[in-house]
């Protein structure tokens, strides 16, 4: 080849290497040879096809926290990179700006907006408990509104930090770096199958467990998986409870029997009770006729006291069997939540009654003197009145002590001896008019 044609070989390889450079716009994306980690930690990188540098600060390297650029950046390494901006050549060390970590977003946000057009949740670990909600990182920030948290509401945000949520995109705005999200909507979802499934599975009679999702004066919702049901506060104990709130807690796990299952309008009513031994077992051994018993006041009525004598188990103290001094009421002598001792009179385990007494343990006072003795002067006729008129009240006294179980029910279902009372007061005036 002479050297005429090697000339020309050589400006025409110096034309189109001078063809081939690229100009370099702010928005490009560019790739970039890493060429040197100045004292700054900034990466040194050539535009390929531009003959120009750029450099890349640390914080641009990663969408992520980088503590050791060697581990993102070394000598030779390819990077792909966004120009950000035109800067002075000497002092900045290159040309250009240039960011890794905004691409690396700029993909996340095509990619998101992709799953927001589909329909489709993403998932992402909460990084930030702020004011008003949550922060996630999804790649790029997201904020969850505590309002869009769960489907109850959430005092205690922290419980949060460190997990990783479903999430269901309800706002996106790359352009503002805007990334609404809900994890509310998710659990609702969630819920909503686990709901209609539980409604075709729950069947009344059956013994499951549950855990308490919340308290409230007349009863406590249980979660049973999908679906809360109702133990009204009268199915919680077997013993009388005021309020849920002082034998449950949010959270407990409790075994509770369904009671009714109602698909159409998704109510299932529940008791915790069911699922307790009766009470009133073995009553006839725990509480046989004449035993003794320890008992506590635990309400009063105008004909008597219910007295507990074992949980769940109460007997009535009828108004006569008090005391063996006449009193006007049991208030008169009682006082709730008083610890007495009763005798066992009567006890009726399929009828859940039991009669009780307290005078029966105290000692019957001594008559006064010549109390019982009838005045000389009285005829024989009038005698026989007084005899038969002290054999009727002794006789009343001894009915009403063995009719106190008999009594009507009251909506407890303990025998209700006003009406006992009532009747001895009825003798006695029939036997007064004689």
């Amino acid at each position: 080849m002479s050297e005429n044609e090697n000339s020309q070989n050589e400006k025409k390889e110096l034309l189109d290497a001078l063809n081939s450079v690229s100009e370099v716009n702010v928005g490009d994306v560019v790739k970039g040879e890493v060429l040197a980690i100045d004292d700054d930690k900034q990466v040194i990188v050539g535009i390929q096809g531009t003959g120009v540098e750029g450099v890349v600060p640390l914080k641009e390297l990663s969408t992520q926290r980088v503590e050791d650029v060697n581990e993102v950046a070394k000598v030779g390494d390819v990077l792909d990179l966004v120009v950000i901006s035109r800067i002075g050549t000497d002092k900045e060390n290159g040309s250009y700006l240039l960011s890794h970590r905004r691409l690396e977003a700029r993909k996340v946000w095509d990619d998101v907006e992709k799953e927001y057009e589909a329909g489709h949740t993403i998932k992402a670990p909460v990084t930030q408990v702020v004011k008003g909600g949550l922060v996630v990182d999804a790649g790029v920030r997201g904020f969850i509104p505590a309002s869009m948290i769960d489907d109850h509401y959430v005092e205690d945000l922290s419980a949060y930090k460190g997990q990783e949520l479903e999430l269901k995109i309800i706002e996106i705005e790359p352009s503002e770096n805007r990334l609404i999200l809900s994890h509310r909507a998710v659990v609702e979802k969630t819920r909503e199958a686990q709901r209609a499934e539980a409604l075709q599975t729950l069947e009344a009679g059956s013994v499951v467990s549950g855990k308490v999702a919340r308290l409230t004066n007349f009863g406590a919702f249980v979660d049973l998986g999908g679906i809360d049901g109702l133990v009204h506060v009268s199915e919680i104990s077997y013993e009388r409870v005021e309020k849920p709130a002082d034998v449950l807690k949010v959270g407990q796990e409790v075994q509770v029997k369904i009671l009714s299952v109602d698909a159409d309008r998704e109510r299932v009513s529940l008791s915790i009770k069911a699922t307790l031994p009766e009470p009133w077992d073995g009553i006839e051994e725990k509480a046989p006729q004449g035993a003794v018993l320890d008992g506590k006041v635990k309400r009063l009525t105008s004909f008597g006291a219910f007295v507990e004598v074992f949980p769940g188990v109460e007997g009535l103290v009828h108004i006569s069997q008090i005391s063996h001094q006449h009193i006007a009421t049991p208030n008169d002598v009682l006082k709730v939540g008083q610890e007495i001792k009763v005798k066992v009179l009567d006890v009726r385990p399929d009828e859940k009654r039991l009669a009780l007494s307290i005078k029966a343990l105290e000692e019957k006072p001594q008559a006064a003197e010549g109390e019982e003795e009838t005045p000389s002067h009285s005829n024989n006729n009038r005698g026989g009145n007084n005899n038969r008129r002290n054999n009727n009240r002794r006789d009343n006294r001894s009915a009403s002590e063995r009719s106190t179980a008999n009594a009507p029910e009251e909506s407890t279902g303990f025998s209700l001896g006003d009406l006992v009372g009532d009747a001895l007061k009825n003798a006695e005036h029939n036997d007064d008019e004689k």
